[in-house]
C-alpha cells in the first residue's frame, strides 16, 4: 500500500537517489501498450538499476528469510538475478544485513539464497541473460529455478522467464498455457539444448 511506497521512496532519498521506480504502482495495467513494454523490458530495467530494493514483508530473522514468500513468486526470480546490486529490507524496513554493500555478495546471505533457490552462488552475481555460449543442460537448469515458484496469472510463468532466456515475444493475457509453449519455441530458436523438455 501507500506505506510501503512511502518507505521505499524514503530509503531511496536517504541514499541520494532522485528517482525511484516501483513495479507495483509504476505500470498501468489497463494500458495494453504500456503493459506489453513493461513485461518485455522488466529484466533489462532491473539489470540497469543502480540498486534494487527488495522489501520482505514477512521477514524478521534468518528463519523467516528462508521461508519468505518472496522466494516462491515467479516474477521475483528476475528481481533476484538481474540486478547487480540488491538490498533486502525486513518487515520493519531495517536492512536484512547491516551493510550498504551488495547483499547478494555477502557470503552468508548468498549461501542461504543458494540453498533456498538451488541457484548456484556464482550465478547470483554473474548471471548472463540469453543462451549464447552456454553449456549443455543450461535450459533445464534455468527452468528448474522456476519449478517451485508460482504466479497469479498462468501466462506469467512464461513471461517472467523471457529476460532470463533473452527472448522476446508478444504478451497475450488470456492464452493461458500456450504462453509457455511459445516460450519453448522461442528458446528452441536459440539453442539445440534438448534439456528444455527435461525439467
Amino acid at each position: 500500500g501507500i506505506d510501503k511506497l512511502q518507505q521505499f521512496c524514503k530509503i531511496a532519498g536517504e541514499n541520494q537517489f532522485r528517482w525511484a521506480w516501483s513495479d507495483t504502482c509504476c505500470i498501468d495495467k489497463t494500458n495494453n501498450v504500456e503493459l506489453q513494454e513493461s513485461v518485455i523490458s522488466m529484466f533489462s530495467w532491473y539489470r540497469s538499476s543502480s540498486v534494487t530494493i527488495v522489501y520482505l514483508s514477512d521477514v524478521t530473522d534468518e528463519q523467516s528469510f528462508r521461508n519468505s514468500v518472496w522466494f516462491t513468486r515467479g516474477w521475483t526470480l528476475q528481481e533476484l538475478i538481474a540486478p547487480r546490486l540488491v538490498w533486502f529490507f525486513k518487515k520493519d524496513w531495517t536492512p536484512y544485513i547491516d551493510s550498504k554493500q551488495n547483499h547478494k555478495e555477502d557470503p552468508q546471505v548468498v549461501k542461504i539464497i543458494s540453498e533456498i533457490t538451488s541457484i548456484d552462488r556464482t550465478v547470483l552475481n554473474q548471471f548472463v541473460p540469453g543462451l549464447r555460449d552456454v553449456g549443455c543442460d543450461e535450459v533445464k537448469k534455468r527452468m528448474s529455478w522456476l519449478a517451485s515458484r508460482r504466479t497469479t496469472k498462468i501466462e506469467d510463468m512464461a513471461y517472467c522467464m523471457m529476460g532470463i532466456f533473452g527472448v522476446h515475444m508478444p504478451v497475450m493475457y488470456g492464452e493461458r498455457k500456450n504462453a509457455f509453449v511459445r516460450l519453448q519455441k522461442e528458446i528452441m530458436n536459440l539453442t539445440d539444448d534438448l534439456s528444455l523438455f527435461d525439467w
